[in-house]
């Protein structure tokens, strides 16, 4: 497989893609799966170039829960050496024992408390330095705990899409020709409704020379639908209008191209416009395959059953000459 395509697209590009059309400026795909643009910056300090709160907005659960433990350890841990440092003695309740591990755990145990406010009583702070700890703590606990509470809740309630996407994207049968199709779906039990579709082509071919990157928009045979209840193909004939159209099965293997996918619908719930992107590069592309139906109706008749197990699901077929 060769890294340029074998004919540049008979089609006009457009330039206000936001993407550099120079080939040799780009690492990798534009646009990444989950929707996020393939992009470092530098040039700045770190705590310029980064947003903590989006940073921790949109950090996987798993991780999330993980960094606001740390924090919270680190916190303790970091309080209950200023309480052994000052002196075991200086927390009435407290009995140093003379071991660093045990007169250590009581300091941390203490922090937590003070932390978190709970304040069981049976330890006190003795002392002016100790006090101001203790009162340095209270207030970090208070502040901490009210940004993670924030934090927890921007995160549950943040408007999500919540699409899944075919992790294929077919050249099937259409109309007698063909057609790029991929598939679409919601995983949730959220509805949305007034759903648009935009897909844009990134073709890197070469021109004098050089390699470049052309952009084309994609018309669809459906880009707006009013409920987004099943799933969703979007479909682009390869017809005369399409920058594609002369592409042969060689032409796909070859090219280097990468389709950016932008959903946009209202998610009635939320009272709230959604959008989710994802993208697409050769590699995934399946030439001469279509779909099966990912729905069903119900045993019983009563409802219709959706698959979301078979988004991907797919034929070979042959496709026209």
């Amino acid at each position: 497989m060769t890294n340029q395509s074998p004919k540049a697209p008979q089609s006009n590009a457009i330039d206000n893609t936001g993407f550099s059309p120079n080939s040799s400026a780009e690492g990798g795909r534009l646009t990444n799966k989950d929707g996020r643009i393939n992009l470092r910056k530098s040039g700045v300090p770190l705590y310029e170039r980064v947003s903590i709160y989006h940073s921790l907005l949109h950090m996987n659960h798993v991780v999330f829960t993980l960094t606001v433990f740390a924090i919270y350890t680190c916190l303790n841990l970091s309080f209950a050496a200023f309480y052994y440092l000052i002196g075991i003695d200086h927390l009435n309740g407290t009995h140093a024992e003379g071991d660093f591990i045990q007169d250590f755990l009581q300091a941390f145990f203490f922090s937590s408390q003070t932390l978190t406010t709970v304040g069981y009583g049976h330890i006190s702070p003795v002392g002016f330095v100790t006090n101001v700890v203790a009162s340095l703590e209270s207030f970090i606990g208070i502040m901490s705990f009210a940004l993670v509470t924030g934090m927890f809740y921007a995160r549950f309630s943040r408007p999500k899409a919540y699409i899944r996407f075919s992790p294929s994207l077919l050249v099937a049968p259409f109309k007698g020709g063909r057609a790029l199709m991929l598939r679409l779906a919601t995983y949730k039990n959220n509805h949305l409704t007034d759903a648009d579709a935009q897909v844009t082509l990134a073709v890197h071919v070469e021109e004098d020379g050089k390699t470049v990157t052309k952009f084309y928009p994609l018309p669809l045979e459906i880009n707006h639908i009013n409920s987004l209840a099943l799933s969703w193909t979007i479909v682009h004939p390869l017809d005369d209008k399409s920058p594609l159209r002369d592409y042969t099965e060689q032409d796909f293997i070859d090219c280097k191209i990468e389709l950016m996918i932008t959903i946009k619908a209202f998610d009635d719930h939320f009272s709230n416009t959604v959008q989710q992107r994802t993208s697409y590069t050769q590699d995934e592309l399946v030439y001469g395959a279509k779909f099966i139906p990912m729905y069903a109706r119900s045993d019983d008749g009563n409802y219709t059953n959706l698959m979301l197990e078979k988004i991907n699901l797919y034929e070979k077929v042959v496709l026209p000459a």
